[in-house]
């Protein structure tokens, strides 16, 4: 991916742009290119402008030290940890709207209305062509079975994707059995955990290791890519879990902010970005999974075939996030 970058945009030019009649300010962790496209249609339709700040991180802090006088009304996130650490630092409130919870399935929105998903990713198992031909594991708690040893690529446990699926472990397992797997895949690594998440299908294709977990979507992204294509091409896909409970997803999302000086336009955009025409955008341009039921997925992706996915609620699995960064330690995962 290329970098985010952050533009130098201060908040009194901000600020001055919510003074018009009709706009909506954006603090974005999501790439220009994936949701600039959208603003533009929303405001041909509505007439209401988006000012947009992007940043690699610190849109959080950076709300919560703007306080009630923050010019930003809603919060885009590229992940589900963001919308969590949000509501967690009170710079968000709840956004009312019958066409939200129509759009967006309930597993994927917060039950006060704090936060809503706005796209799905899968995190998948994905093993080597050539030397998994059979034998494959077809759950994440495969992952940590003796016959693995020194198959395993992961990045950080302390990372944000592993870590939310460390605590979906612990949600369904409980802490005792959830810590016994994560040893068990720790002892299964075949390098110390390092690199993002194409990193680990790369490093299979250089014969590192034969099995990873990544997001679905990077997938998409690498086979996009004809300098990553042949990285991608090196792996099959599995869909854990379809025996049980179903394949973990992570989603990115929307907050409404806790000042949001333009609210009803806010919650404008936050139900169009939940819309067919948005939602198809996301699922085309970054081959991401449509929280809303009515889109389907792009052509690459549904050439993946269609899976169960795990319904248990995002809100109750964050409660176990802090335990499973604590277990990550415990276990040395990183070391």
């Amino acid at each position: 991916m290329k970098p985010l970058f952050i533009l130098f945009m201060v908040s009194t030019l901000f600020a001055s742009n919510t003074l018009a009649a009709e706009s909506v300010n954006v603090y974005s962790y999501r790439q220009p290119f994936l949701i600039e496209p959208m603003f533009e249609k929303f405001t041909e339709s509505t007439g209401i402008e988006v000012n947009t700040v992007f940043a690699k991180k610190g849109l959080v802090e950076r709300l919560k030290s703007e306080g009630k006088n923050s010019p930003a009304d809603l919060l885009l996130t590229s992940d589900f940890s963001n919308l969590r650490a949000a509501v967690e630092a009170q710079v968000t409130q709840a956004a009312q709207s019958d066409v939200l919870n129509q759009n967006i399935p309930a597993e994927f929105r917060d039950p006060d209305n704090q936060w809503f998903g706005l796209t799905n990713r899968a995190r998948l198992i994905v093993v080597s062509k050539d030397r998994m031909t059979e034998g494959a594991p077809s759950s994440y708690e495969d992952l940590a079975k003796p016959e693995y040893a020194g198959k395993i690529c992961t990045r950080s446990g302390k990372h944000n994707y592993m870590l939310t699926l460390t605590a979906s472990v612990i949600a369904h397992a409980g802490l005792d059995k959830a810590k016994g797997w994560l040893s068990g895949v720790k002892e299964n690594l075949a390098r110390k955990p390092q690199g993002n998440d194409r990193a680990q299908v790369k490093a299979i294709s250089q014969g590192q290791c034969d099995i990873a977990v990544i997001n679905s979507y990077y997938m998409g992204a690498m086979l996009d890519d004809e300098e990553q294509t042949t990285w991608a091409d090196s792996v099959n896909i599995v869909f854990p879990n379809q025996a049980d409970r179903g394949t973990h997803m992570n989603i990115s999302g929307v907050a409404l902010t806790s000042s949001a000086p333009n609210k009803s336009n806010a919650i404008k955009l936050m139900e169009y970005l939940s819309s067919a025409e948005a939602q198809q955008h996301y699922a085309e341009v970054n081959h991401e999974y449509p929280v809303n039921k009515s889109v389907e997925p792009s052509e690459l992706v549904q050439s993946w075939g269609e899976f169960k996915y795990d319904t248990k609620s995002l809100a109750e699995i964050a409660t176990h996030r802090n335990d499973a960064s604590k277990m990550v330690d415990q276990v040395a995962y990183d070391n």
